[in-house]
């Protein structure tokens, strides 16, 4: 089987502004210490590193509080990238700022159009297909653009819907391996992952649902032992990142990293 879905060669993420303590929310639960957020980060990195990972570091755009999720700015794929159309107005000259990166590392960079909007937290691509939630930042129309954007890379596109309360599609699932996808229960309950292996989060526990497999290695947030221990004993390596300073201005993990391995 082919793992195009976890084996990446590249990474780009994007160092936290100062103005992170503005960045959008759902819920103020207190601003992110600035000075924790960036260790942080300097350990994500690393970690994506250690993973075997060639990480590159762009510098922070103060202008824009939430440009550290640098996720939510492209599709990254093995035969191009598409520079997506944030839901948040606010977010919209972030996508135009990583254009030119990704045209560094990409033959081919295509870009939507709009009017749709999609974010990739809603992106959760497979071996198989790529799983698309509607959400308060991505909307039918926007997943219309993506799909027609793929469609001859061979990609096919599912739209479905994101729970409500919940940021994005990828605030409840990711991927472990080709086939097997961690999930909120709220979200699997729906069947929208029949046909994959399903490995449910502990009650209480959601936010561990924002992982990330790199290769070898899942990266999960720390402080949620008992889905680590579910995800261990699925026979997956883990290990832990502390995220607690992003997660207050609603980030995990995947939010953080564009990963992709170019053709």
């Amino acid at each position: 089987m082919s793992e195009r879905s976890f084996r990446f060669s590249h990474a780009i993420t994007r160092r936290p502004p100062l103005s992170a303590v503005h960045g959008l929310r759902a819920e103020d639960v207190g601003n992110p210490d600035s000075d924790v957020l960036m260790r942080h980060h300097d350990a994500y990195v690393l970690a994506l590193r250690q993973a075997g990972v060639d990480v590159s570091v762009l510098d922070a755009l103060e202008e824009f509080p939430d440009s550290l999720f640098v996720e939510d700015t492209a599709l990254c794929l093995q035969e191009g990238a598409v520079v997506l159309r944030p839901g948040a107005p606010t977010r919209f000259g972030e996508s135009m700022a990583m254009s030119p990166h990704l045209g560094d590392v990409y033959s081919e960079v295509r870009q939507l159009a709009g009017p749709g909007f999609v974010e990739g937290g809603d992106i959760l691509t497979t071996e198989t297909e790529i799983l698309v939630g509607r959400s308060a930042r991505t909307n039918a129309e926007g997943i219309a653009e993506l799909r027609e954007a793929v469609a001859d890379w061979g990609y096919t596109v599912r739209e479905l819907t994101t729970p409500p309360g919940v940021l994005h599609f990828k605030s409840d699932c990711s991927l472990l391996d080709g086939s097997t996808i961690l999930s909120t229960p709220r979200l699997s309950a729906s069947g929208c992952f029949e046909g994959y292996t399903v490995v449910d989060v502990a009650e209480g526990e959601e936010p561990a649902a924002n992982s990330i497999r790199v290769n070898d290695v899942v990266f999960m947030p720390s402080g949620f032992p008992l889905t680590t221990e579910r995800v261990r004993d699925a026979g997956f390596v883990v290990i832990e990142l502390e995220n607690s300073e992003c997660q207050k201005i609603d980030g995990g993990l995947s939010c953080l990293s564009l990963r992709f391995t170019p053709s």
